[in-house]
């Protein structure tokens, strides 16, 4: 199969080179308008497909088809905001060659108008797909995985880049030109409209059983998910999408500029995008992660329903899933499995299993939530993962009733002065090789009292379900100090992992956050904790470990 790509030593040209770069059986054709660039992308390149540079500007697109003859054309240039009057240039040319066809597309109105040459690609027996990436084919996916459970109303969704992630010029050129810029969506059952960049909400998002995303800003976009979408779902009534770039300040910057863009009638920001793009891919701090959420609202049995749908990709792997629509489309391809003949959009292109065979070698992760009411507090902040949990984890943390465990346990203390007073502040137990040990777990208003007896000396503390910016997190409340723990599902432990920290309900600095190694298990049928306590400049404050069986 000979491919030819346009912009295929772009961002996302790149990536799904990359991705493809296994199959033998292909031909990729490294087009752009440099020649330059794309024969030095060649030389890098290192795969088992054939690559070679072609010079080929999408003005040029009806000659450099009749040239190359390739079987696939996949567009990957951009940005698709700015194609101008013949901006289906390259899908008329592809019909006319009788060339299949896939693009990038992020525009929401190229995207949408793309079913007008449904006929004409029928009659040249060729599929022309548009918005072949994360935004609307998995998302899309999604919805129709809730559907099967629930009619959807209402639908907000959200995509949060690694800072390292890098980000094309063509991609800034595109957002930064509907800054402040009406954006087409469907609001309260009817055809509206939002600001782009100027409507913003916060979502934490937290794979059950993984270490969550911290609490992120998102801001409205203008993707093909915004018309696309709705038709598929007739009791749709709204649907919101956004972006949360990191770090905050320039994505809150942007909001800024948005704003007063829309307030004061400016005209586009678009001449900026060369600072803008330099800034966010110079500015790289923080964790080197990125995620996805789907969140929807709607009915189950003529009940209120809400479910929300998590991705979490770890490292260098996220960026490459906007191009793994395409590479599951052209795997698909060659395994004998072809799209129907005729022009739309993406949205039906792949189903979720699809995405979860790509995700499975790469360190990437997804999980459902639903709204838990009533229910144990850690089986709600784990979600499906509880039942990962091992069988004593199950019993100690799977009931509300008051209950209560004892047992034994070693204790160690920190031997700075500091780490003194903080210990006897909070109440903690003084060193000892071995102690008894009562808990006892009082259910208060949605929380848990946890009153901690070493030989006979008690310290408590309540704990919650975060809410706000610490969601999906354990909240634990010793006196005046909050602590903001992550549950993390690790092998046949379960991880505690400090993540943010108040005094008063006045968040705190994260370098100061106390830290340690904390987590649960089960050992020959019994539950064993293992907590540890530090501060920084302090050091070790508390260590305590042993087992408890109920009483």
């Amino acid at each position: 199969m000979r491919i030819l790509i346009l912009g295929a030593y772009g961002v996302f040209g790149g990536r799904l080179v990359e991705l493809l770069s296994d199959i033998p059986e292909i031909e990729l054709i490294i087009c752009g308008r440099d020649f330059s660039r794309a024969d030095a992308f060649c030389a890098r390149y290192r795969g088992q497909a054939r690559v070679r540079p072609l010079a080929l500007d999408r003005a040029e697109i009806v000659t450099g088809l009749r040239a190359q003859r390739p079987n696939l054309v996949v567009d990957a240039s951009g940005p698709f905001q700015d194609y101008g009057t013949n901006r289906y240039r390259v899908i008329s040319a592809c019909i006319d060659a009788g060339i299949d066809y896939l693009d990038f597309a992020d525009a929401a109105d190229f995207v949408f108008g793309v079913p007008q040459f449904d006929a004409q690609a029928k009659d040249a027996g060729i599929f022309i797909l548009s918005g072949i990436s994360s935004f609307p084919v998995l998302t899309a996916a999604v919805l129709r995985e809730m559907a099967k459970t629930m009619e959807i109303v209402s639908v907000k969704g959200g995509i949060a880049p690694s800072p390292y992630a890098g980000i094309g010029l063509n991609v800034v050129r595109a957002v930064v030109g509907y800054a402040g810029a009406p954006v087409k969506l469907r609001r309260y059952g009817v055809q509206s409209h939002g600001i782009g960049l100027a409507e913003s909400m916060r979502f934490t998002i937290a794979v059950p059983g993984r270490l969550p995303l911290r609490n992120i800003r998102f801001s409205l976009v203008d993707v093909p998910d915004l018309q696309v979408i709705p038709p598929e779902h007739p009791s749709m009534t709204d649907i919101w999408m956004g972006a949360g770039p990191v770090p905050e300040i320039l994505h809150r910057t942007l909001n800024l500029l948005a704003k007063a863009r829309a307030r004061f009638r400016l005209s586009s920001l678009e001449p900026f995008s060369r600072l803008f793009y330099a800034v966010l891919n110079r500015m790289r701090f923080g964790e080197h992660r990125g995620g996805m959420f789907v969140s929807a609202y709607g009915t189950t049995d003529g009940q209120d329903a809400e479910r929300s749908w998590h991705l979490l990709a770890e490292g260098d792997d996220g960026p490459y899933i906007p191009s793994m629509a395409i590479e599951a489309i052209i795997r698909k391809l060659l395994a004998g499995t072809r799209p129907e003949a005729g022009a739309r959009s993406g949205v039906r292109a792949l189903e979720l299993a699809d995405y979860e065979a790509l995700f499975q070698s790469r360190k990437i992760f997804t999980g459902f939530r639903g709204h838990e009411i009533v229910a144990p507090l850690y089986c709600g902040i784990l979600g499906s993962a509880f039942s990962s949990l091992a069988p004593r984890l199950q019993d100690l943390h799977g009931s509300t009733a008051t209950r209560q465990w004892t047992g034994f346990a070693e204790v160690r203390r920190g031997r700075r002065p500091a780490a003194a007073f903080v210990a006897a502040l909070v109440g903690f137990p003084k060193a000892a090789p071995r102690v008894p040990v009562t808990v006892t777990f009082s259910p208060e208003n949605r929380s848990e009292h946890w009153i901690r007896s070493f030989d006979g000396k008690c310290f408590s503390s309540i704990q919650s379900a975060g809410t706000g910016r610490d969601q999906h997190l354990l909240v634990e409340r010793f006196g005046i100090a909050s602590f903001a723990l992550a549950l993390v599902v690790d092998g046949d432990r379960l991880t505690l992992v400090p993540r943010r920290w108040s005094l008063l309900g006045i968040p705190m600095p994260g370098f100061l956050l106390p830290k340690g190694s904390s987590f649960e298990t089960e050992r020959d049928g019994q539950f064993c904790f293992d907590v540890e306590i530090s501060m920084p400049l302090i050091g070790l404050i508390v260590a305590y470990r042993g087992t408890l069986s109920p009483t």
